[in-house]
């Protein structure tokens, strides 16, 4: 019997500590124990990634009966598949949680065919974006919180994806810093006074 696991990128490691644009180089290790280099994935790789994924989304969306259009691209150097249309919010779910669960999905369909994990992200209906700017509002209300008071602030639980949105957010401001407490799916950031 063959091994059928398929490997996952953590994702707090993918979402909540990854940096916006993708690092140039990846250090890895020879057989020897040697340090090489080994390229982050070319665009054109990143793109076939998002058409993989927006092939799969698209035969989903054709079981559900649901009309949406499909569009592939790659930024801050990952794929990238967003899904615009009307009456597409079941497929976004309370909080975003069937979006994630649409993600990994997807993610799985994109490592079947190349064997490579993925750092795809799926958007619909454009969740993503005003998300982020309702995180940005709760950061920065946090932010104001700690200045004024001086205590640490915490916030209530969280996705990987919206950690990193607040985190990069407080990163930003000076003063104050933020830190990720708690296992999933109970993990909530914390921010604080900077030392």
């Amino acid at each position: 019997m063959t091994d059928t696991s398929i490997p996952s990128v953590d994702p707090a490691v993918d979402e909540e500590n990854a940096s916006t644009t993708a690092p140039d180089d990846v250090a890895e290790t020879d057989a020897e124990g040697g340090a090489r280099e080994k390229k982050a994935p070319a665009e054109s790789e990143l793109f076939r990634q998002s058409e993989i994924a927006a092939d799969y989304i698209e035969g989903l969306l054709d079981i559900l009966d649901y009309d949406g259009d499909i569009d592939e691209l790659v930024s801050g150097g990952r794929p990238v598949v967003e899904v615009v249309g009307r009456r597409l919010q079941s497929l976004v779910g309370q909080r975003g949680a069937t979006l994630e669960a649409l993600q990994e999905l997807a993610r799985l369909a994109v490592f079947r065919q190349t064997g490579s994990p993925s750092r795809l992200l799926l958007d619909v209906g454009g969740y993503r974006a005003t998300r982020r700017k309702e995180l940005a509002a709760v950061a920065k209300n946090a932010v104001e919180k700690v200045k004024e008071y001086g205590e640490p602030v915490r916030l209530e639980p969280m996705s990987a994806f919206e950690r990193k949105c607040v985190h990069d957010v407080v990163n930003a401001m000076s003063g104050v810093e933020s830190e990720s407490e708690g296992v999933e799916p109970n993990r909530r950031i914390v921010v604080s006074p900077a030392d």
